[in-house]
């Protein structure tokens, strides 16, 4: 842990944070947010504090105490930071989840982390929770950033529901007076550095609930190392803001954005939006999940095939000659990862003749190519950040290619989430950056998952990623059994995920020994239960569910051969073996039944969690080979045995 690379002196806690810098830079502009004619309007940081303030006498008044935790059931937008930061000064906690979440999801989350306040985007969300408010017994009071319908407020007051509007907050937090105003800051003092901010669950609720405690401090420890990893970020330069806000890596990004005396602008993580708001407002910085940056670059791809062939033709040689020239600079600039030792000048002496030939191409490629392209970014970005899922190779060559900067990051909810991200004076290839310095970070033996000893391994070895610091979680709520699970009791805490850590203190991530599923959007997918479901049916008699790193969920089967029979029998399917009978339409469309009655919303299941694709397994899982003694699935041989099978999954 290099200390000297911290950023001290933040504050102890989030609110205090903020407001040093509202003293420090009144003016700066925090938040810019469009109008209905779409404009961006922009809010200074004394303008956006004034509105926290108020709106924290206001839920005060309301009832809001230290120690409460509040729903926050709504998208990324100007209202959620107010509020969020207005909860945070009264000393009490939020509890996050988006609009995209099903109503089960919300009322269990409200329900198991003991909500009596929730904010609401909208009607709609609301809905999802009085549908069955009985789910819900300690919701009291919902507060609206949009206004409702009739309807709903009437379902709501015969529901017992409190309904308030955001705007009626901020109405009469205008009213404070003085007194009131000290009274809120004098609060803001009083917050411990150990009291929760948030409780994020990353997981689906149909599994096994993991509401993350995080608190001031764990926040504070990653806006204190922001800076040794964002070295080009300048006061007053402005992030574009396109993830779910109760993403962990976007809600870290909230407070180290301020911490570096940045802003936001908010947009869509939509690449039509997201392209056209930053030719309007020209932001320097953005972060966002590997799909989107792949959605980019084929976006691109589709305009250029709409143009002559050999504008197309030229625009294809120019990033294949950028993905040459990029890799020679890799060489001469000391950009590549070693994880056998080597002295950089072998390095330097391969690469410089190659280097200095093609520079003068790429020189002219840059001005003809790269530089429209990066021309549709806004023409001001230094660099962007992709975290919470791996990013494609391909992906990443591309935007090298074109000489955008587009630094990987690795982390999860549990670790604030932060542990490492690549430096953006000297992003190397082939790793997920430069571990925080905060953090300690060791690679130690593993054997099916488990820890086989604790001694860290040398640079270059692989072995599963203990991590140890201020940022590690205080537990998950309500279960410290599982908190047990994955914190030791010298305060290593295990990914789950295998690595290796390179001679200059780089991480690379190599593949994960637990089961949780990141799909590359950053979703949280537990197999165990979407198996469970599959496994229901009469005509499956396995399932393994796999996607880590990929767009969508995708399933090994493994058919019940007595009932495919009989199926097959009574409706008068003909064929000439068992594996010819699993490769027709009727067996095929059976199972595709199967799986979409058994996975859906109706069921309990998010989209992100249905099943895309499907094989069919001809033989039954073995014991030693795919399942052991317990007949628990041994996932690790089944990816090594099923290699060619779970390739052809996700070639659509």
């Amino acid at each position: 842990m290099d200390n000297s690379k911290l950023q001290k002196g933040l504050g102890e806690n989030i609110p205090v944070l903020l407001r040093n810098k509202v003293k420090k830079i009144p003016n700066h502009t925090l938040q810019a947010v469009k109008n209905k004619s779409g404009i961006f309007v922009r809010y200074s940081y004394s303008q956006v504090y004034q509105h926290i303030i108020e709106v924290a006498w206001a839920l005060k008044k309301l009832g809001v105490k230290k120690g409460d935790h509040i729903g926050m059931m709504s998208d990324n937008r100007r209202e959620w930071l107010i509020s969020d930061y207005a909860i945070l000064s009264l000393g009490a906690c939020d509890v996050p989840r988006g609009c995209d979440s099903m109503g089960i999801e919300m009322r269990f989350i409200l329900n198991y982390a003991d909500c009596k306040f929730s904010f609401f985007e909208d009607a709609r969300q609301l809905n999802k929770v009085l549908e069955k408010i009985e789910e819900v017994p300690c919701l009291k009071t919902a507060i609206l950033f949009n206004h409702a319908d009739e309807k709903t407020l009437s379902d709501a007051k015969e529901k017992g529901i409190s309904v308030i509007y955001f705007s009626t907050l901020e109405s009469e937090g205008s009213q404070i007076t003085k007194e009131d105003w000290m009274e809120i800051e004098k609060n803001m003092d009083s917050i411990s550095k150990d009291d929760l901010a948030t409780i994020i669950f990353t997981s689906g609720t149909t599994g096994t609930p993991k509401g993350v405690q995080l608190t001031h401090d764990n926040m504070i420890a990653q806006c204190e190392s922001a800076h040794s990893a964002l070295g080009l970020m300048q006061s007053g330069d402005l992030w574009l803001s396109v993830l779910p806000i109760w993403h962990s890596f976007e809600r870290a990004f909230c407070y180290m954005v301020i911490a570096l005396e940045g802003g936001f602008a908010y947009s869509k993580p939509i690449a039509s939006v997201m392209l056209s708001d930053m030719q309007m407002i020209q932001p320097q910085w953005m972060n966002a999940v590997p799909r989107l940056w792949e959605a980019v670059a084929q976006g691109l791809y589709r305009e250029i095939n709409k143009l002559p062939s050999f504008t197309k033709a030229f625009f294809k040689y120019s990033i294949a000659y950028g993905k040459l020239f990029y890799s020679m600079k890799i060489l001469v600039k000391g950009l590549r990862c070693r994880y056998r030792w080597s002295p950089r000048i072998l390095d330097t002496l391969i690469g410089i003749i190659p280097f200095c030939l093609l520079w003068p191409g790429y020189f002219a490629a840059d001005k003809l190519v790269y530089s429209k392209i990066r021309a549709k970014f806004g023409g001001k970005f230094r660099a962007a950040i992709s975290g919470g899922g791996a990013l494609q190779p391909e992906t990443e060559r591309f935007f090298n290619a074109i000489n955008f900067k587009l630094l990987e990051g690795y982390g999860m909810t549990e670790t604030a989430p932060v542990i490492s991200v690549k430096n953006s004076k000297r992003p190397r290839i082939n790793n997920v950056g430069v571990i925080f310095p905060d953090f300690d970070v060791k690679i130690v033996a593993e054997k099916d998952g488990q820890i086989a000893s604790d001694k860290p391994l040398k640079a270059g070895k692989k072995g599963l990623i203990l991590v140890r610091g201020r940022q590690i979680m205080k537990g998950y709520y309500k279960r410290d059994d599982l908190t047990n699970e994955i914190i030791d009791k010298d305060g290593w805490l295990n990914t789950g995920d295998l690595g290796m850590i390179s001679y200059d203190k780089e991480l690379k991530i190599v593949g994960r020994a637990k089961d949780t599923i990141v799909l590359l959007g950053g979703e949280n997918i537990e197999p165990a239960v979407i198996e469970k479901a599959l496994n229901s049916s009469s005509y499956i008699e396995r399932s393994v569910v796999l996607g880590q790193d990929k767009k969508y969920v995708a399933a090994l089967i493994v058919p019940d051969d007595a009932n495919i029979l009989s199926y097959a029998e009574e409706n008068g399917i003909v064929f000439d073996n068992y594996e010819a009978l699993l490769e027709t339409n009727e067996i095929q469309n059976l199972i595709r039944t199967e799986i979409d009655t058994l996975v859906n919303a109706k069921t309990g299941f998010r989209t992100c969690e249905r099943v895309f694709n499907f094989i069919l397994l001809q033989k039954k899982f073995e014991l030693g080979q795919e399942i052991n003694a317990k007949h628990e699935l041994m996932r690790h041989n089944i990816s090594r045995l099923y290699k060619k099978q779970i390739s052809k999954l996700f070639e659509k």
